[in-house]
């Protein structure tokens, strides 16, 4: 098998390539991420989706790509300069509700909400308000995060927030987890309680 040969991926994505390339964006997602939450995004064909942290879209094109008709996705990024990229490409979507917001506002304000897959791929969601979006992932539903190998990007310490994250989640009763030392290290969990 050759997990580097990926065929299918969304007609957008070296567009959005092009544009984080000319504008300096240094974090996008790669492309194992995208083609995973592609494929998780099609098992829930009517599903409610949460991504927090749109960055310039990469993630989001896989999204749109793996999602049923009847579906739909919020992502939420504080960047207006990414936003509006974003809407740029896929503010037509109808099934797509793209907010420029602070993501630990928009989690408090929004907390009742549920969601068949969340991606945390932003600091809200994954290392503050933590409880607030796990309570948000529906039963049966998937809670995904990436990032949880070391990254040159990485800040100073940043590792303890990774390891402290990890921690937690392996306590908790309420999800199963998988750990992947694949890609930039994924952890997908799915609730059952």
């Amino acid at each position: 098998m050759n997990d580097s040969y990926i065929s299918d991926i969304p007609s957008i994505h070296s567009e959005i390539v092009r544009k984080s390339e000319e504008i300096g964006f240094t974090m996008p997602s790669d492309l194992y991420i995208g083609t995973l939450l592609k494929t998780l995004m099609a098992s829930k064909p009517k599903g409610s989706f949460l991504e927090l942290g749109t960055g310039i879209g990469l993630s989001l094109a896989w999204m749109v790509d793996g999602m049923g008709e009847e579906s739909r996705l919020t992502t939420v990024d504080n960047d207006p300069e990414l936003i509006e990229i974003a809407k740029h490409y896929f503010g037509n979507d109808n099934r797509l509700d793209i907010v420029c917001e602070d993501g630990a506002k928009w989690i408090k304000a929004h907390k009742n909400l549920e969601f068949d897959l969340i991606f945390a791929d932003a600091w809200p969601g994954k290392y503050s308000e933590i409880d607030e979006v796990l309570r948000m992932v529906k039963i049966g539903g998937f809670y995904i995060i990436d990032d949880m190998r070391a990254q040159p990007n990485w800040p100073e310490g940043h590792e303890n927030h990774v390891n402290r994250l990890v921690d937690y989640l392996e306590k908790r009763d309420d999800f199963n987890l998988t750990k992947m030392n694949w890609s930039t290290g994924l952890i997908i969990a799915v609730r059952t309680k």
